[in-house]
């Protein structure tokens, strides 16, 4: 997050041209990165914003206007907002004031949580419509509530594991954490399967400083090698659901999730392990997997699905987020079977030029 303060005119009949546009902050919208409250992948995040999914991206500039009314600049100049962003992350001021004809459109409101506003101008707020266009302005943008759990919340939370993941990392112990499922159907340990590595870090967010709060918790057991091969876990009967009679929990949040499967591992990340295998042989739309750098030869992985996120390192283990189980994070060891469903992912990801 930037404080750091430019002009841009003329960026729609709205924000009169002789009126600026105090920036506030800019990200990125392009396949290999790009604002995860927006979308699964690259083309939903830019229909989220009516924009046509252009291979060479765009740049979102959050600012206020005279008036104080938030406003979401698009510019097709990708390079010029990404040097910003790197001048304004080395503590460097920068004047991002793209040129007139690199301004794509201007949108009401903001699609980010931004903690700072422009001086000298009346608080944040929505613009008002404009009298002209009879009711067809569009929605202005607002960032997703932290108070629910949705898709939006549980992308933000694995993109703050990403960034924080030596902290996740720490909160899993190799020796007592990964626990092998026994027996030839996959029937775990009772004890094993009661085993639960509660989240010990009350700073961890599921959101970037601009995106939100909302707690994550690591509650569930590392899942075993075994349960990562997708096609042997297929041919195995559906988990009774949490809700059914009988069940001791009164809906779909618990602590030791792995617990309501025989096999000892939860059906939603049996289901998203799944499906991230299947990208291998039917590669996704661009975005769904993003590679980016982390220490050494590792390489940081974001995949996402359909109710599900996963981030991980190429090096090491991997942590699903999913829509039905809010807040949780359930960790996945590595064994036999990851290294090499991260090292397919991370050869069909997008990767930052």
């Amino acid at each position: 997050m930037t404080d750091e303060e430019g002009a841009v005119a003329g960026t729609s009949d709205t924000v009169a041209d002789d009126d600026a546009l105090y920036v506030l902050t800019a990200v990125l919208l392009t396949p290999a990165q790009f604002p995860s409250v927006l979308g699964d992948d690259y083309p939903a995040a830019c229909a989220a914003l009516t924009l046509e999914p252009y291979a060479e991206g765009y740049g979102l500039i959050l600012g206020q206007d005279g008036s104080g009314a938030r406003w979401t600049v698009v510019v097709d100049d990708v390079s010029l907002v990404a040097v910003a962003i790197a001048a304004w992350d080395c503590g460097m001021e920068y004047d991002l004031s793209p040129d007139d004809r690199s301004v794509v459109c201007a949108l009401p409101g903001w699609p980010l949580a931004v903690g700072v506003a422009a001086p000298g101008v009346a608080d944040p707020h929505d613009p008002l419509p404009d009298p002209e266009a009879e009711g067809t302005d569009p929605a202005p943008l607002a960032p997703p509530d932290t108070e629910s759990w949705g898709p939006a919340q549980r992308r933000m939370g694995a993109d703050e594991i990403a960034h924080q993941w030596a902290a996740w990392r720490e909160q899993i112990d190799d020796e007592t954490a990964f626990i092998t499922p026994g027996g030839a159907d996959g029937a775990g340990d009772e004890a094993g399967d009661a085993a639960a590595i509660e989240k010990g870090d009350p700073d961890a967010k599921t959101g970037t400083e601009d995106e939100g709060e909302g707690e994550l918790r690591a509650g569930a057991k590392v899942e075993a090698e075994a349960e990562v091969e997708a096609e042997a876990e297929s041919d195995k009967p559906d988990a009774t659901p949490a809700n059914e009679a009988g069940s001791d929990r009164p809906d779909a949040t618990s602590e030791n999730p792995a617990k309501d499967t025989p096999s000892g591992v939860h059906p939603g990340l049996r289901r998203a392990l799944a499906e991230a295998r299947a990208y291998v042989d039917a590669p996704p739309p661009p975005g769904r997997i993003r590679s980016s750098f982390a220490t050494g030869d590792a390489r940081m992985l974001r995949a996402d699905g359909p109710g599900w996120s996963l981030v991980a390192r190429t090096d090491d283990i991997a942590f699903v987020l999913l829509d039905e189980e809010p807040g949780e994070v359930l960790p996945v060891g590595r064994g036999t079977q990851l290294p090499g469903l991260l090292k397919a992912l991370d050869a069909l990801a997008v990767r930052p030029t």
